[in-house]
């Protein structure tokens, strides 16, 4: 048998054996109509290569995604022929000595646990998924932790440029030993200004206490409101507040928010705070505050939308056709990334208003039935999509299941179809009429729920696998 036909008869193999344990599943599943408010995506169900060494494959963001069998939420699936998997496919982590530069003056030992909690949210296969919501939001808040803490020693709050670079190397470094993604930089857009002063003309922890009422901002901000820090923005409106104060240090005038000066003052700010936290608490506080630019914006690329304006613009001839075009460009979207359920709300506004201002007037998200669910990543061992959460999440890892990140499972819910041609309105806005939409807390691991543990690893062997038949 030639080379392709032995890995297209694998991947049929572990399909074929997948299917066969939703056949067995299915009894049980069906005994259980209340489909529980959370699940826990597994990356894999089996260790027993785990101390081998070598990374997973980096997977690309935009590639074509195999369907695999949605399982039983019921059943605890037993491990799955690991001796299928090549060899580079059955470890989770190298375990590798990271090189280190040993020209870095940031203080790694005062931030370990943060470092192994990054370095699962930015996991080598899922790091392109988990970009946006997870992984470069825990990035930038740990490298925002070390030169904090590290200014208890050096007074310093932005790194020097001649050591910027080496420190940014050892970071990944010491990421990518315990299997981060090799490519984190690139990903998450880590610039040099992220760990230097930037254009602020404040960078020493003296100076910065010496023009700003330290106790005010710090009491703005040690415990942020998780539900309501969006909206109210207490912490955030302190911290842009410390920002313009000590851009002006040097005389010149107030610029505007978002400039790259109050943007670097800013980091200034967050290092600062970072110092007189302790790192779980300031991990915290950076995760919520950029939850809120998160959850504000649709992260996905729209292609055009002309085809589905053709088939389901003016009054609807073909539903049948209207539909098949409009899943079509749905299923565009579900390669992407996986997004929160705010985002969905914000993704599914931007496309309808699209659709609309293209003489799109009937309700496609009814018609076609299109859920908040579709806008999310599909193929995962699951046809129904994962919503993240909207509060700040983690991923984790377990060396009996693997990686594994939490979804929410409310139901299906329909995607809201705009009443105007408008932008959507803000989230803060309470005359705002939301539909119902999976509770922060409904993420959350709790007794009373039970995890739908998902065949990830298989998917992955099987996805990469074709993957290398069509190359």
């Amino acid at each position: 048998m030639a080379f392709t036909g032995r890995l297209l008869a694998v991947a049929a193999l572990s399909i074929l054996l997948s299917l066969q344990g939703l056949l067995r599943d299915s009894g049980a599943a069906f005994a259980h109509p209340h489909l529980p408010l959370h699940r826990i995506v597994r990356a894999g169900e089996n260790d027993a290569a785990a101390a081998a060494g070598g990374l997973m494959p980096q997977l690309p963001p935009s590639g074509a995604l195999m369907p695999m069998p949605d399982l039983s939420p019921t059943a605890s699936p037993e491990p799955f022929l690991p001796f299928l998997a090549p060899a580079p496919l059955a470890p989770f982590f190298n375990n590798s000595t990271p090189k280190l530069s040993g020209k870095c003056t940031l203080n790694f030992t005062a931030v370990d646990k943060l470092m192994t909690t990054t370095a699962v949210d930015c996991f080598t296969s899922f790091a392109p998924f988990l970009a946006n919501v997870i992984c470069c939001p825990q990035l930038q808040a740990t490298l925002t932790i070390l030169i904090g803490q590290s200014s208890k020693q050096t007074g310093s709050l932005a790194l020097d440029p001649t050591v910027a670079n080496y420190c940014l190397s050892d970071v990944q470094e010491l990421l990518l030993s315990q299997g981060a993604s090799d490519n984190l930089h690139s990903l998450c857009s880590v610039h040099l200004s992220n760990v230097t002063e930037g254009s602020c003309p404040v960078s020493t922890v003296d100076a910065f206490e010496s023009v700003i009422d330290s106790s005010k901002l710090l009491e703005a901000c040690r415990k942020i409101d998780p539900v309501n820090e969006c909206c109210s923005q207490t912490c955030q409106s302190a911290i842009n507040e410390a920002a313009q104060k000590i851009s002006s240090k040097d005389g010149a005038l107030t610029t505007y928010t978002g400039s790259p000066k109050i943007d670097s003052c800013r980091n200034v700010v967050l290092r600062w705070l970072s110092s007189r936290l302790d790192p779980p608490s300031a991990k915290q506080m950076l995760r919520q505050i950029s939850n809120c630019n998160v959850n504000g914006v649709c992260p996905l690329s729209f292609p055009d939308t002309s085809k589905v304006a053709k088939e389901c613009g003016g009054t609807i001839k073909n539903s049948t056709t209207c539909c098949k075009a409009m899943l079509s460009y749905v299923a565009h979207l579900q390669k992407q990334s996986f997004i929160t359920n705010l985002q969905a709300l914000n993704c599914a506004s931007f496309l309808g208003v699209k659709l609309q201002k293209m003489n799109v007037s009937t309700n496609v998200y009814s018609s076609c039935q299109i859920t908040l669910k579709d806008f999310s990543l599909q193929g995962f061992c699951t046809e129904s999509g994962c919503l993240l959460p909207s509060m700040p999440s983690d991923a984790s890892f377990d060396r009996m299941s693997g990686i594994s990140f939490t979804c929410d499972l409310n139901d299906n819910i329909a995607a809201p179809w705009p009443s105007s041609k408008q932008a959507p309105s803000s989230s803060c806005n309470k005359s705002v009429n939301i539909p119902e939409r999976p509770a922060a807390t409904s993420a959350q691991n709790g007794v009373n729920h039970k995890n739908l543990k998902l065949r990830l690893l298989v998917c992955l062997v099987s996805l990469v696998l074709v993957l290398l038949v069509q190359g």
